[in-house]
């Protein structure tokens, strides 16, 4: 085991460096980046039509950027030195866990996730918590009566639910919710008087906040986790095991619950860790845009939109490095889960 995680820990360093490696080959063919973005606005400045000047010159149309400001502004945004040491650099900084500085919000990295965190932790929480705490037990359910009504019904909900985009749903919940009842918020986490609230009335307005946008995002959730669940338990049910326990005149709770339980949970349980810790830094760019809220998935994508390369990067790098170590932690929960299984 130990030898195993050494090398899956070894194996993330070129995996890591071939992501960062693919990135930032392709920035550098994209167009539209910092540098052109500057030279077209001071470009559009010098011809915005201002009239004569202080000192009676006419206007002159539109002027150009000489080649020295135009080194300048490549020096600005680091754009003056080779790709190659660019990436060096940039490789070294992420080794000191330096993201680098966002190029139009003049802040570093680190702050930015910072700052958007609470959004994506409430949205990706809640959903995690729900959907397993439904799901599971539903799926059990849908075991034990499995080719029953139930199980038809809750089978046809369960799909409709997952076959709606989520952001499809969120307009209709906005619609008639917010919009037409106006039983609930239409944007933002919290209310603006937030800050003069007690701890019972801002917990209240935080949930009333997060119920539109936590339902749209968490019934699509639901179908994989309880399906699989069934289908795990219905796999279990039908095994030699369960036959000799009940032969042996074992109460059907005792055999579900303390034998095929333990089996039927081991593809819930090694996803379990993967998806607890991609719940706090998941983003979902069109819940986020739809109801307002500032998190990780609106600024991914304004950061693409706008060439702020820094945030790019360093989030990809950060995503990267929590992925590649929690897939580990997810495969190290199959040992633990059921001691049978070994890494060669």
């Amino acid at each position: 085991m130990p030898i195993y995680i050494l090398k899956r820990l070894l194996l993330m360093v070129p995996t890591l460096l071939g992501v960062l490696l693919v990135s930032f080959a392709v920035i550098q063919f994209v167009p539209g980046g910092p540098v052109e973005q500057m030279v077209s606005q001071l470009q559009g400045r010098s011809a915005g039509g201002e009239g004569p000047s202080a000192g009676g010159s006419a206007y002159r149309g539109r002027q150009g950027l000489s080649p020295q400001q135009v080194a300048e502004i490549k020096a600005l945004y680091g754009f003056d030195k080779p790709a190659p040491e660019r990436f060096w650099q940039m490789l070294k900084a992420f080794a000191r866990l330096d993201l680098g500085q966002s190029f139009y919000q003049r802040k570093a990295v680190w702050e930015l996730v910072k700052e958007k965190l609470p959004v994506s932790i409430s949205l990706g929480l809640w959903t995690f918590f729900i959907s397993y705490l439904i799901a599971v037990p539903l799926g059990v359910a849908k075991a034990v009566r499995a080719g029953t009504r139930f199980d038809f019904v809750t089978t046809l909900l369960v799909l409709v639910g997952y076959a709606i985009p989520g952001f499809v749903l969120g307009v209709a919940l906005l619609v008639i919710f917010g919009g037409q009842l106006q039983w609930f918020p239409l944007r933002g986490l919290t209310s603006a008087n937030w800050e003069q609230l007690s701890w019972g009335a801002r917990i209240v307005d935080y949930l009333w906040h997060i119920a539109l946008p936590i339902t749209a995002m968490v019934l699509g959730s639901f179908a994989v986790t309880s399906m699989l669940t069934k289908n795990a338990f219905l796999e279990e049910i039908r095994k030699q095991y369960v036959l000799t326990a009940r032969a042996k005149g074992l109460r059907e709770k005792q055999i579900l619950w303390k034998h095929v339980m333990r089996n039927a949970l081991i593809p819930i349980i090694t996803g379990f860790p993967a998806a607890f810790i991609g719940a706090f830094f998941t983003g979902s760019l069109l819940i986020e845009t739809l109801f307002s809220l500032d998190g990780l998935g609106l600024l991914s994508y304004e950061s693409v939109i706008r060439r702020d390369y820094p945030v790019v990067l360093g989030t990809l790098y950060l995503f990267t490095l929590i992925g590649l170590v929690t897939k580990l932690i997810s495969d190290l929960c199959y040992v633990w889960v059921d001691p049978r299984v070994k890494f060669d």
